[in-house]
């Protein structure tokens, strides 16, 4: 069998994984040459936090409790302020992607090093990915100096984290795997990784639906989730994010729901233009990667249409417009109308259309 060249980049994080790893922030945070450490969460995750604190005794410098969806750069201001305050030289992440991309945006402007504990799957404790928003408008970029050092995944954090939550943030995580599956700079190392990630996940969350105590299914999810953020780190991605970005930072939209609504939408798009590429996603759900896509996410009462999230039809039109202005590298031209289209059956919540026109006739 022949093989395409290809070139493979793996990134530098130190990755603790284990029930009861908790315990070992402190040890982490020394070791990073730590000696003042500043906790990051969200309002709601404040008790979390303030148990990190109690974990890090001496070295805690405070809790920040102001994390927030989308990053946006005055509340980075203000932790910013807090951290110089406290007189911390590292930050301390505990929850999901909105306290997670607070530490990177910190450390990105004041080279402070970073240990993320994350409570969710989203997986952007391992990318070095920084997404910010600031006058309705969301920016992407991507450097080593984001990347969290360390990452501790510890899966009792996640043990109560609500099924809905668990359903998306896990459908969010798969997003990363599938779109770094067809990557221009992916590799056959990624879509192993990728391809055990989405095994994990479509393994764990069906039990996660039916038994959210399963403690072995919450060690299997973060499990995948840390492959499936592995994934998004290490290489470009596409459409899918693209337009999670786009709807995501314009019309203030909770970040794991969009993306599970827009994922099988996003890879039946794609899918007629890749099918090498994505037929072993094809073959773990069913025959067809978008359709079946849909049909796992439906499966576990994850949520399907975009109007679900307060989107009006008419807002429709200018998200196309803003996605293909700027648009990511697509394997599929992102011309507007395609675009549009693939809004419209998001928003109505249709199965994805994957096949070619002239089958359709």
């Amino acid at each position: 069998m022949s093989m395409d060249s290809f070139v493979h980049s793996s990134l530098p994080t130190r990755v603790v994984f284990g029930r009861g790893r908790l315990g070992q922030v402190a040890e982490e945070a020394v070791r990073l040459e730590g000696t003042r450490a500043l906790v990051l969460s969200t309002p709601h995750q404040r008790p979390e936090a303030e148990r990190v604190a109690e974990h890090l005794g001496r070295l805690a410098a405070g809790v920040f409790d102001q994390a927030t969806m989308h990053t946006p750069v005055e509340v980075t201001e203000r932790a910013i302020a807090t951290l110089r305050s406290s007189n911390a030289d590292c930050v301390v992440s505990v929850g999901g992607g909105s306290t997670i991309g607070l530490a990177k945006a910190i450390a990105v402007r004041t080279g402070v090093p970073q240990v993320a504990i994350p409570t969710t799957y989203a997986g952007s404790e391992v990318t070095p990915i920084l997404g910010e928003t600031e006058d309705g408008v969301k920016t992407t970029r991507r450097g080593p100096e984001i990347l969290p050092e360390t990452v501790i995944y510890d899966p009792g954090l996640t043990d109560t984290l609500p099924v809905s939550l668990s359903v998306t943030s896990g459908l969010n995580s798969m997003a990363h795997a599938v779109e770094g599956i067809y990557a221009r700079d992916g590799s056959p190392i990624h879509t192993l990784v990728a391809m055990e990630g989405l095994r994990a996940m479509r393994d764990a969350l069906p039990t996660l639906v039916h038994d959210p105590a399963d403690a072995a299914a919450r060690d299997l999810a973060l499990y995948g989730a840390w492959l499936c953020g592995t994934v998004l780190g290490a290489v470009g991605m596409s459409v899918h994010h693209k337009l999670c970005h786009t709807l995501g930072g314009s019309l203030d939209l909770p970040h794991a729901e969009t993306h599970a609504i827009l994922l099988p939408h996003t890879i039946g798009f794609v899918e007629e233009t890749v099918p090498r590429q994505l037929a072993p996603v094809a073959e773990l759900f069913g025959g067809e990667a978008g359709g079946g896509l849909h049909d796992f996410a439906a499966s576990l009462g994850a949520p399907l249409r975009l109007s679900d999230l307060g989107i009006a039809e008419a807002d429709l039109d200018r998200m196309a417009e803003l996605a293909t202005a700027n648009p990511y590298w697509s394997p599929r031209p992102l011309d507007r109308d395609a675009i549009r289209s693939l809004l419209q059956r998001a928003w109505s919540g249709e199965r994805p259309n994957t096949l070619p026109e002239e089958a359709q006739q």
